[in-house]
């Protein structure tokens, strides 16, 4: 917390503005509109609900398919199921650890050779390192399909000169608690388009009608985000440029305190636009620790780690969804490890992490 978060939750407080309505649902609202550059944002209970009302804004039903990046957190592609559509997982490229367009087109123009043309892509800027967007769109709007950017984990990362969520159709972001900034939970939908952005706001508070009582021609859904968490998130954007400094300084200090050691590379950074650096990743290359060794390590003396995302596609919950894969995202499972990354992890605590690297690889 920054200090400014307190401040404004007692506002709330005296307000009696507690439940999932309130001024500071629109003041966030236009906040993220105003850091990002969207025109329009519905402040939403999850990043996972933003994902369940995009997918419904753009009409995915049952049966439909729906493209989504392999190496993300399930939450990216549990939506899909939740419109008892199908989930077809497409795997990374080396350049960037996120959705290969080759393979992405691969699999478009597969798919409607089977008569399944999808209805939408998931594209996820994994660990806040965008993806190839210009490639991406280019081929989705060639073959008239919806693009849904899954910005969860790249609040504060840019493609070029644009903020990730807005090239897309809709863009999604997470404030959870693990992100760069949060609002204890919660998440926003943004997009371009004002009546996609009305429908969603009108989706999430239980589809009701604009009459004096309780009408719903629509099914509805309780993913509003509250005022006192709307607040919080408040309080967090006016510091989210120094959480990202801070997190870029985190990730510098870990890439030259320890490029010597050989066996240890990277996750690519900046590829496409500015990263916000949200977690530190690194590779190793078996030569001397495996990655859990390395965890192992590290839980010895107290310092979380852990792997990165299993691929969707080897998940038992989504064994049986089309897969079109390189290796990439297994490899990348196999060998990468997620270091300690709080943007309030203090220099002796990044001394202490690396310091017992070293050790560790002998150095």
């Amino acid at each position: 917390m920054s200090g400014e978060e307190e401040k404004l939750v007692q506002n709330v407080f005296k307000s009696n503005w507690i439940a999932p309505a309130g001024p500071d649902i629109e003041s966030f609202e236009k906040e993220i509109c105003s850091y990002t550059g969207a025109s329009y944002a519905v402040a939403l209970s999850s990043g996972t609900a933003a994902i369940h009302l995009a997918l419904i804004l753009n009409g995915v039903k049952e049966n439909n398919e729906v493209l989504c990046s392999t190496l993300t957190f399930a939450g990216s592609a549990f939506p899909i199921l939740y419109q008892k559509a199908q989930p077809v997982f497409i795997d990374c490229e080396k350049k960037s650890w996120n959705i290969d367009p080759e393979l992405l087109e691969f699999a478009i123009e597969d798919r409607i050779k089977k008569g399944k043309k999808p209805a939408a892509v998931i594209v996820v800027h994994l660990y806040g390192q965008a993806a190839n967007m210009d490639e991406i769109m280019r081929i989705a709007s060639r073959h008239g399909i919806l693009v849904i950017e899954d910005a969860a984990e790249s609040f504060g990362s840019y493609h070029g000169e644009k903020h990730t969520g807005v090239i897309g159709d809709v863009g999604i972001f997470s404030f959870n608690g693990n992100k760069i900034i949060t609002s204890s939970g919660g998440g926003a939908l943004i997009s371009n388009n004002r009546e996609l952005a009305e429908k969603a706001r009108y989706l999430s508070t239980q589809a009701r009608g604009p009459v004096p009582y309780y009408q719903h021609e629509d099914v509805g859904y309780n993913y509003r985000l509250s005022n006192v968490s709307a607040a919080i998130g408040r309080g967090q954007l006016r510091v989210i440029d120094d959480r990202v400094k801070r997190r870029r300084e985190i990730f510098e200090y870990y890439r030259e305190s320890l490029k010597d050691i050989e066996e240890i590379g990277f996750i690519p950074c900046d590829i496409y636009g500015k990263s916000n650096c949200w977690l530190t990743c690194i590779m190793l290359d078996g030569r001397s620790f495996t990655p859990e060794q390395v965890r192992l390590n590290l839980e010895s003396v107290n310092v979380e780690s852990r792997q990165l995302w299993k691929p969707m596609h080897l998940q038992p919950v989504f064994q049986r969804c089309a897969y079109y894969g390189n290796g990439v995202s297994e490899k990348l499972f196999d060998n990468g490890l997620c270091l300690p990354s709080g943007s309030s992890l203090a220099q002796d605590d990044l001394d202490f992490i690396v310091g017992h690297l070293k050790k560790q690889f002998g150095r």
